[in-house]
């Protein structure tokens, strides 16, 4: 972005377990994103009790309670693999002491199946605006399975449109990514993102029915044309 000055960002990180961001220093507007534990948030400015600044793990952009952050970013050494630890799932930890040894997998160790990562967070909470693993939507949903098997996750149902490469409905496994795309609004979210089961179903974070849930995709498409949204998109993440 350019600008007449640039000021140097401030390195901090996420100390509690899960910060909201929220789109305005009121931290009554809207949740836009989470920071999960460990992981850096770069400060730029600062109203108060909160400060404004990106998020450098997956880009967003936002206000978030001081008193949520510590200084610097810290270099992790583990990640947390359960979804029922002391911390998130995909929390950064540079103390290995700070979570049970068989809760955690060192920095560089992923796991091979997003899917399966889905599954383990069936019956989450639906929460807009979250992203882990005691509550999340439907984006946050997918991004963190990403992250656990090391691959990029972006935010947005819309960024997430534009992973992989196209695939025909007709061709659809396991693995692959379903997006309905929705017109932009007074919202931060761009549409719905939804992993291929099988075939023939899907496993998803949907308002509708309230945490993660397995369905099948005729029902889920249905319900998401009727509500306004684009016809379905499908890409295939893996080879």
């Amino acid at each position: 972005m350019r600008a007449r000055a640039y000021r140097a960002a401030r390195p901090m990180h996420a100390a509690v377990p899960l910060a909201d961001i929220h789109a305005e220093a009121d931290p009554a507007s809207e949740r836009i994103d989470q920071l999960i534990y460990g992981e850096a948030f770069d400060v730029l400015d600062q109203k108060g009790d909160r400060l404004w600044g990106r998020a450098r793990r997956d880009g967003l952009v936002g206000w978030v309670a001081a008193a949520a952050l510590r200084p610097g970013a810290r270099l992790p050494t583990h990640r947390v693999t359960a979804v029922a630890a002391g911390l998130p799932l995909n929390a950064l930890v540079a103390d290995a002491t700070e979570v049970a040894a068989g809760d955690l997998a060192p920095i560089g160790a992923f796991e091979a199946d997003p899917v399966a990562v889905a599954e383990r967070l069936l019956g989450v909470p639906h929460s807009l605006g979250a992203r882990s693993s005691a509550a999340t939507d439907c984006s946050g949903l997918i991004q963190q399975a990403l992250y656990a098997c090391g691959l990029a996750g972006p935010r947005y149902a819309d960024q997430q449109a534009k992973l992989g490469r196209g695939i025909d409905r007709a061709g659809v496994r396991r693995g692959d990514l379903v997006v309905w795309l929705a017109e932009p609004g007074d919202h931060s979210w761009t549409g719905h993102s939804a992993f291929m089961l099988d075939a023939d179903r899907v496993i998803h974070a949907t308002g509708h029915h309230g945490s993660v849930v397995i369905e099948t995709l005729a029902e889920a498409d249905a319900r998401y044309r009727a509500d306004g949204f684009d016809a379905p998109v499908f890409r295939r993440l893996q080879a």
